[in-house]
């Protein structure tokens, strides 16, 4: 019995069975036949067809998404549950997962690379293979990228590894199939130029304006310290991005031995868990750039301390999924076209490609860079804290690499003003 009971997994997992060991229990319910009899089984013959009942596609797939050792962020969640509902569009519901080779995640793949940008919105009432086919047929429709595609690519083949893990297949299909990238990686964003710069810090949400909400962009006399005011500038300054800064807390700015720092944290001294971070490496502590300290980021913390403000930035509200970066980065690119700063291959995040260009510009070290930038490789936050207690990077050291960055492409003297 328990060798017959190994032998029906091997056969589940598509794996060399003995068929001696499984005929004895012809009428287990675990075993299907397939155009013969039951007596076909029993017959010793070499042609005997067997197969067992295999999970399908759908019922696996919701058991990975609900798998509680599984410690994905809210982000990852939606990642993989977005993969799942297009993997199971094309592949079927109903598929058995054994029966998923190679042919069947190609034609996922195929599907993939005419899959119009935005096709269940666009078009709710296509299936996946629909909108594919006629993303493939009208050239004026918009794909999506190829990055799009290999990520979907690389959740499925996450599933697939942990099916083979679950032992429910013998073997991962997709392993290793992805789509070329015409765009290199480095050119995927590129930093700010020194034109686009000026547009932005000259603009009258910073020369003045008539006030920092709807008529930000129309020339006036107010000089607005909000949000829109010292995000751009903090991210100028430190690399952070967007949602982290979006996300700081009043407590997150104050000096560790007398250097005022920003704290890029999971924790929140409110007790509040809205805080998200990409990686690891992601924590970490940055000394206030002197710009950021001559213009008055300090003092505004500590006003809205005073007005016992939890939030550094309480005028940006969370997303529909407590991202606070959904709404401001809807705006910034708003801003951008009206300020004469849009490019191709701009956004938001060009401001972290202008840190590292700083950072490359001031010869910082590498060590400290990844530090300061929060890159996978860098030191933890936890380690650059206890270096006051003689290990680690220093505050000092991260602070004096931080004075050394000039961004001697952009003049913000009349902010000083």
């Amino acid at each position: 019995q328990v060798e017959t009971d190994i032998e029906i997994l091997r056969l589940q997992a598509g794996l060399t069975v003995d068929t001696t060991l499984i005929k004895p229990l012809a009428y287990d319910p675990r075993i299907i036949q397939h155009g013969v009899g039951a007596n076909a089984i029993t017959s010793g013959g070499a042609d005997t067809t067997l197969k067992v009942a295999s999970p399908t596609l759908g019922e696996v797939y919701l058991q990975y998404i609900d798998d509680p050792t599984h410690a994905w962020s809210l982000s990852t969640r939606r990642a993989y549950e977005t993969t799942r509902c297009l993997a199971v569009g094309i592949l079927g519901a109903d598929t058995p997962i054994s029966e998923i080779a190679r042919v069947q995640v190609r034609e996922l793949v195929e599907v993939l690379r005419f899959l119009p940008r935005n096709a269940a919105k666009q078009y709710p009432k296509l299936s996946p293979r629909d909108a594919a086919k006629l993303g493939r047929s009208q050239g004026g429709i918009a794909k999506i990228s190829a990055a799009n595609a290999n990520a979907y690519l690389g959740n499925f083949s996450s599933f697939m590894n942990w099916a083979v893990s679950e032992e429910l297949i013998g073997r991962n299909p997709a392993r290793g199939l992805r789509l070329p990238d015409d765009v290199a990686k480095r050119e995927k964003r590129h930093p700010f130029s020194p034109f686009q710069l000026k547009c932005i810090f000259a603009a009258p949400l910073y020369s003045g304006c008539v006030d920092g909400e709807r008529n930000y962009a129309v020339a006036g006399a107010e000089r607005p310290q909000n949000a829109r005011y010292w995000v751009p500038l903090i991210a100028l300054h430190t690399g952070m991005r967007l949602n982290e800064i979006c996300q700081l807390d009043v407590a997150d700015l104050r000096k560790i031995d007398g250097v005022p720092c920003i704290f890029v944290t999971r924790s929140s001294d409110s007790g509040s868990t809205d805080k998200k971070l990409k990686t690891g490496a992601s924590e970490r502590v940055i000394p206030l750039h002197p710009t950021l300290i001559e213009l008055g980021l300090m003092p505004y913390a500590e006003k809205m301390r005073r007005t016992s403000a939890i939030k550094l930035f309480g005028d940006i509200q969370a997303g529909p999924n407590g991202v606070r970066a959904v709404a401001f980065s809807k705006w910034f690119t708003q801003f951008l076209q009206r300020s004469g700063a849009r490019r191709d291959r701009t956004s938001f995040h060009s401001f972290r490609h202008n840190f590292r260009d700083e950072l490359r510009s001031a010869r910082i070290e590498h060590d400290i860079a990844m530090a300061l930038g929060g890159w996978v490789g860098g030191p933890s936050m936890s380690s650059v804290v206890s270096e006051n207690y003689g290990r680690g990077l220093r505050v000092g050291v991260l602070q004096d690499a931080i004075n050394r960055m000039l961004f001697a492409d952009i003049d913000l003297s009349h902010l000083r003003r």
